[in-house]
């Protein structure tokens, strides 16, 4: 594998991140979150395609900064952009639409969105679990697991190495946080 287009997607997204935080009490960089996933999907689900590694890296960048689809396409093309659109919120939406489509969609996605998703709630239920949000309640968080089931059950078979790390996961969370 040629690692130049991973790292560039890496200093973009670490750029485009570059002044977010996350939620928990420590305020961690947010650029940590995508290279999580992405890490993920290549240590523990076994992922090799470099297509589905960058998409994993960049995969917030449209939905939390001011990245557009059209510049991800200049920079790496429309095949890693079609995958970061598929798993792109649409934050014009209010918050309960996009977690109702996220399920929906999940089911019609593409195995190499699935992936993300699955890494995706994989990364933030070990956080959850880890190091929580700040200012969230024990029913808030048992309401994410709740959710992040319903959409990782839309997105299972593409990987089986990985649902079995999200099975784990979220059996580990759900001892923590009930």
């Amino acid at each position: 594998m040629n690692y130049a287009p991973l790292l560039e997607a890496i200093s973009f997204a670490a750029d485009k991140h570059s002044n977010q935080r996350r939620k928990d009490h420590e305020a961690s960089p947010y650029i940590n979150h995508p290279i999580t996933v992405a890490t993920i999907l290549a240590s523990e689900g076994e992922v090799d395609d470099e297509t589905l590694l960058i998409a994993a890296i960049l995969h917030d960048t449209v939905e939390d900064t001011k990245t557009t689809f059209s510049e991800l396409e200049y920079f790496f093309g429309i095949e890693i952009t079609n995958v970061v659109r598929e798993v792109t919120d649409d934050k014009d939406l209010e918050k309960q639409t996009r977690k109702d489509l996220q399920i929906t969609h999940a089911l019609h996605a593409s195995p190499r969105a699935k992936q993300i998703k699955i890494a995706d709630k994989i990364s933030n239920i070990r956080d959850i679990t880890n190091k929580p949000p700040a200012d969230w309640e024990m029913e808030r968080k048992q309401k994410y697991l709740e959710w992040s089931c319903e959409v990782v059950d839309g997105c299972r078979g593409v990987n089986p190495v990985l649902d079995k790390v999200f099975d784990d996961v979220i059996a580990k969370a759900k001892a923590v946080c009930i």
